[in-house]
Parts: C-alpha cells; structure tokens; sequence
C-alpha cells in the first residue's frame, strides 16, 4: 500500500502543474533526454522552471509560440532523434486544437512524446468554460497507444511525469491550476496500471481520478459519521485501468459511484463501467459534469455549483443505499 499524506502534510496545498518543470529538471538531472515544447505558456505551465534550473537546460525548451499544432509536431520530430518530448499547453489546446497531430503524427507512429497540459477540468475557475477542458480524457482515452495518468496532487503529479517520461510511446498526464491538499506522502512512487485502495470499506465503493480523489475522501468520512462504509480507490492510471483491483472492490461491496471532474461521457466512469459490465456488474452512479460546459468562478464554488464536492458524492452513495 501507497504511503498517504500525513495529517499536517495533508494541509500543505500545491498545483498538479507546480510538480512539471521541476521534474523535468530532475529528470534531466538523472540523465534522462527530456526536451520540453511549449505553446507560449511556459510560466503558466511551470516549464519555464524546467528552463531556468541550469544554463545548460535553457536550449531543452522550445518555445512555438501560439502554435499548439506546430508544438506537437516538433516534439514528434525531436522524439525521432531520441528525445522524451514532454509537450505543454492549457488542456483545452493541448488536447483539442492538436487532437489531429496527436492522433496522426504521435499515436499512429507511436513516438515518445508525452502530452502533459495543464488547467485541465473547472479548476481553471476564473478563466471560464472556454478554458475548462472537460473532454480531454476522452478524447485520450479513445486513441491506440496512449496512456492516461490523472494525479490527484503534487506528488503523484511528480509521479505521474516520471512514469511518462520511463515509459516508452505517447502518454498523458493530466494537470490542473488549482492548488489542491496532499493525498500522498511527498516522493511517493505509483505505477502505470496500477488503481489504489486508500481507504477500505464494505458498503461501497468510491472510484475517483484527480482532484476528486480528494473530495472522496472528506465524502467517506461523512458517511462513516453516518455508519456508511465505503472504500475509496484512486484510479490514477485511467488508461490502462486497474481491473482486477476495480473489479474485486465492487464484487465486495456491490455498489460504485465514480467522481470525476470531467464530462461523465467518455472519461473514468465509462471506463469503470465498460470494466465492470465485464467482469461484475453492480449499480454505479457518476459525479461529473454532465453534458454541460464550465462556468466562471472560484474553483471551490465551481466543485459544488456543478455537484463534484464531497457533497454530491454522498448523495450519489446515499442513492444506492437506497
């Protein structure tokens, strides 16, 4: 079992996106060939940081400008000549106004190029539904060849970008704005593939990805002040999911609810339902954005105002009950 956060490191809150240019850094501290391919936004995606660690990574970065097509097929073109081609963006250009260039040049070629945006999902807040990437991950999700990580904090952020980067062929890590508390213990080192039970229970079972990972957990402890039991498992690895793990907590609790901040079409909850329709079918209900885009407002408000907090949560765990 993963190491979790402590109590008082738990409070500590940081930004998915604060953990990319300071591990590329690492990384390339290590040895490891990374480059970095930016679309205009390198201080809002911390890739700046991956530049400014030591003179000798300055030339490492390369800027397209605002160009997110051309961001892309220059990281294929670096990853030809044997570069981990870490590519950056806001999600709702890094996945959507690239998604011919991912799918053609990167997935088709299968190259090492690691597609990892940032202000995916509402926690963008103030920027709006224009920027509230809501589909990235289906659209990820659906192209041959292509992983999909979703940490739900800094260090399984950090985790995340060091999979991608010792993981052969395109991967996506999804990043957010927002700075969110720690699930993990700082340096904590998670798998591709892999799901994680952070909670056990018997009455049913939480399955969440990202910054919902976090309101699962506050949702958990509600129902056990009401005596509800509930396990909570973070799918980390959306793509490849975890089945056997998925699998084995419905058959013994008999319920699921999946919390995602992302459209309830295509992402985390399809995946666990094309899964368990397979291997255990059981009553699930979705917390997630349904069929709806993105407001402007403060992240938090924007959690309760679309039902992702630990609020509807409950209600959807409560529905089964029922």
């Amino acid at each position: 079992m993963v190491k979790l956060a402590n109590p008082e490191e738990s409070q500590v809150k940081k930004a998915t996106r604060a953990a990319f240019g300071a591990t590329l850094a690492e990384l390339a501290d290590d040895g490891v060939p990374v480059v970095a391919v930016d679309a205009d936004l390198s201080g809002s995606t911390t890739t700046k940081k991956f530049a400014d660690a030591k003179p000798q990574y300055e030339g490492r970065l390369f800027n397209t400008g605002i160009a997110e097509q051309n961001m892309i097929d220059v990281a294929a073109g670096l990853a030809l000549t044997g570069k981990v081609a870490f590519t950056g963006s806001f999600a709702v250009f890094g996945t959507g106004r690239v998604y011919d260039q991912i799918r053609n040049t990167v997935c088709y070629s299968n190259l090492d190029v690691k597609i990892a945006p940032t202000h995916a999902g509402v926690s963008v807040g103030p920027d709006g539904g224009s920027h509230q990437m809501l589909e990235d991950v289906s659209l990820m999700r659906g192209l041959p060849n292509m992983r999909v990580l979703v940490p739900a904090d800094y260090a399984a952020a950090r985790s995340a970008l060091r999979i991608a980067a010792a993981t052969p062929g395109p991967v996506y890590v999804r990043m957010g704005r927002a700075s969110v508390p720690s699930v993990y213990a700082e340096g904590v080192e998670l798998e591709m593939g892999r799901a994680y039970v952070l909670r056990e229970g018997t009455d049913a079972t939480i399955v969440a990805c990202g910054v919902e990972v976090e309101q699962a957990l506050k949702a958990s402890d509600i129902l056990a002040d009401a005596g509800v039991s509930v396990e909570v498992i973070d799918a980390f690895s959306v793509k490849p999911l975890d089945i056997e793990t998925i699998s084995a907590s419905a058959a013994k609790t008999g319920r699921v609810v999946v919390a995602e901040e992302h459209s309830v079409y295509g992402g985390l909850g399809s995946a666990v339902a094309e899964v368990l329709a397979q291997t255990h079918p059981v009553p699930v209900r979705f917390v997630g954005m349904r069929d709806v885009f993105g407001k402007s407002g403060e992240f938090e408000e924007l959690l309760g105002y679309f039902n992702l907090d630990a609020a509807a949560i409950v209600e959807a765990v409560k529905s089964l009950m029922a």
